[in-house]
């Protein structure tokens, strides 16, 4: 069972890229998300043959989603035909931001609709279904210009379930791209710090190195060190000087 969850999660996951991918660089940017994920560097022409698409069709769409971040890229240099190859890696973080800012907006606007529902009237022409705000249908008298039918007070109950309901799938679709943002998150943080242990380690070993050849060379250094040969001090002998005799 727990396989099956994780699947579904995966292909959720997946689904949310594709959503995006498709906004920004269209219909065929979607299978881009399939070939790119979880990979690095992929020859562009490897692309190109797996989406059925001529190079530079492949290469519009690639560059439409790294104007946004979605991908990024590095090239190589044939040195025989003297051509550049593309080499392509999906940005799996940048695409859950954008997405997010998308769905906030998304949620922005919905809220404004149901704001607009709950506190203003509408009017429809049921001949010509048109939905008319009541300053529209006041200026025309509540008479549609298109048939003369009377407009009628529309009922915004349904129109607010139905935007409820929508704002709470896009939240609900806006909380997992925060999750899988969280998920992202923790593994940079991981990676940070493994490399911030593995900087330290080497700077330690380093540092220990550098004391062990200093001890060595003052080692080397005691032993070549000339031993001084002891000599004695030899005193001069001054005569005593003798004491006069007194005079009697």
């Amino acid at each position: 069972m727990a396989k099956t969850s994780n699947k579904n999660t995966d292909d959720f996951k997946i689904d949310l890229l594709r959503d995006v991918s498709v906004v920004v660089g269209g219909k065929n940017s979607s299978n881009i998300v399939d070939l790119l994920l979880g990979k690095n560097n992929v020859n562009e022409f490897i692309i190109a043959k797996k989406l059925g698409l001529t190079i530079n069709q492949t290469r519009n769409i690639l560059y439409k989603l790294s104007d946004e971040g979605l991908v990024s890229f590095i090239r190589k240099k044939d040195k025989k035909k003297g051509w550049y190859t593309y080499f392509w890696t999906f940005n799996e973080e940048r695409a859950f931001l954008l997405l997010k800012k998308t769905l906030l907006n998304e949620i922005t606007q919905l809220e404004n609709q149901l704001k607009s529902r709950e506190e203003k009237r509408y009017y429809i022409c049921k001949q010509c279904n048109i939905e008319v705000t009541e300053e529209t249908a006041l200026l025309h008298d509540f008479i549609c210009p298109e048939c003369g039918e009377v407009y009628e007070l529309q009922d915004n109950s349904k129109s607010i379930k139905d935007i409820n309901s929508n704002i709470g799938k896009v939240k609900l679709k806006l909380g997992e791209v925060e999750s899988e943002l969280e998920i992202i998150g923790g593994k940079k943080e991981k990676k940070i710090k493994k490399e911030a242990v593995r900087i330290a380690n080497e700077k330690k070993a380093i540092k220990d190195q550098t004391r062990k050849k200093a001890k060595k060379l003052a080692n080397v250094a005691e032993k070549h060190k000339p031993i001084k040969k002891a000599t004695k001090s030899v005193k001069k002998h001054t005569p005593k000087k003798k004491k006069k005799s007194k005079k009697k």
